[in-house]
């Protein structure tokens, strides 16, 4: 049986939808971007914020080694510079894996 999940893919998300990814509030993805320099939303003509599916993923990085990992801000600021290809590797594994868990979720509650 082959499961496909289907994604939904945009070329900008608005912060408020990326607020809502993280579960955070907007002041805090406001802020990473000020912070972190691998965080490189663009501004349409009103200066609202469009994040591309690469910021995501590079937020998705940052949550994971702030959040989940307890790296200080400046501690993950020098870990992205000094490791960033290996944090990418890092992210894609987390992601794969997650996929794993849902699908067998899924597949527990089926039998």
């Amino acid at each position: 049986m082959a499961y496909k999940e289907k994604e939904i893919n945009k070329l900008y998300y608005p912060i408020g939808e990326v607020a809502e990814m993280f579960q955070e509030n907007t002041s805090l993805i406001r802020f990473y971007e000020k912070e972190f320099d691998i965080l490189q939303p663009k501004k349409n003509a009103k200066g609202n914020r469009l994040f591309r599916p690469e910021d995501i993923e590079n937020l998705k990085i940052i949550f994971n080694l702030i959040k989940d990992k307890g790296y200080t801000l400046q501690g993950a600021k020098d870990f992205l510079k000094k490791n960033k290809n290996e944090a990418l590797e890092q992210q894609k594994v987390i992601v794969s894996l997650e996929k794993i868990k849902s699908f067998m979720l899924e597949l527990r509650e089926q039998l």
